[in-house]
């Protein structure tokens, strides 16, 4: 069968423009992968913000002072190793960090600046964000627990990226799909993202059906049996 799309652009574009995440993690249960959602306190700082991208993941720890002389070198820089993988960022794809304890803000304003300079998708959080009002106004997607001004400066550090992270029991490998809208973010492994959108498109496309059907006076039990839907 021919493929839906060509390379990730046209995936990206027609999963904003006919998908959300709540038929993707159909699919997604359909197909035993069962524990595809982040904990649902993971939520975008703006309810219309979408994000989808490739994983670029950022291992982050707590530090008690901001710079510290111990037996590694990543100790000594302040951030850590954040600067690196915000550079590091590729077009399409999405920064998610986890690792800290939800302390202090694991991303603000500048580095959404930066991020979005590098064609990055967005941003996902294991913990809180701040300078709301400026990454609103650059209109960067991101999501977290929420806004919390305390800074990650003298509190936490990067000490690796692109490598494999769990959030809530969920594992993310650089390179698996994220997606994120109003209802949650889910997390489609490499593995299966082919057979994932495919069938997330034409259970959408059915939905529409659905939808059809019981505006045109349809009962939910027979709308199920014809569409298999619901």
């Amino acid at each position: 069968m021919k493929p839906l799309w060509a390379d990730d652009e046209e995936l990206f574009a027609l999963a904003r423009r006919e998908l959300f995440t709540a038929v993707v993690g159909d699919v997604m249960d359909k197909l035993n992968l069962r524990r595809q959602f982040l904990p649902p306190q993971i939520q975008p700082l703006e309810r219309s913000m979408v994000a989808i991208g490739r994983a670029m993941t950022v291992l982050e720890a707590d530090f008690f002072e901001e710079i510290a002389m111990g037996q590694s070198s990543v100790s000594g820089k302040p951030f850590g190793l954040m600067l690196e993988a915000l550079d590091d960022l590729k077009p399409n794809e999405i920064y998610v960090c986890a690792g800290a304890s939800p302390r202090y803000a694991l991303w603000g304003e500048l580095m959404s600046l930066r991020a979005q300079r590098c064609g990055a998708a967005g941003a996902v959080l294991d913990g809180y964000l701040r300078d709301t009002h400026g990454i609103l106004e650059l209109g960067f997607p991101t999501f977290s627990y929420g806004s919390y001004a305390q800074d990650q400066g003298p509190r936490g550090k990067v000490i690796d990226f692109r490598v494999p992270l769990e959030i809530g029991g969920t594992r993310i490998l650089t390179g698996d799909i994220l997606f994120g809208d109003v209802d949650g973010v889910c997390v489609v492994p490499r593995a299966a993202e082919e057979e994932v959108f495919a069938r997330a498109l034409e259970k959408a496309r059915g939905e529409k059906k659905v939808r059809q059907a019981i505006e045109g006076g349809m009962s939910a039990k027979e709308a199920f049996e014809t569409f298999g839907i619901m």
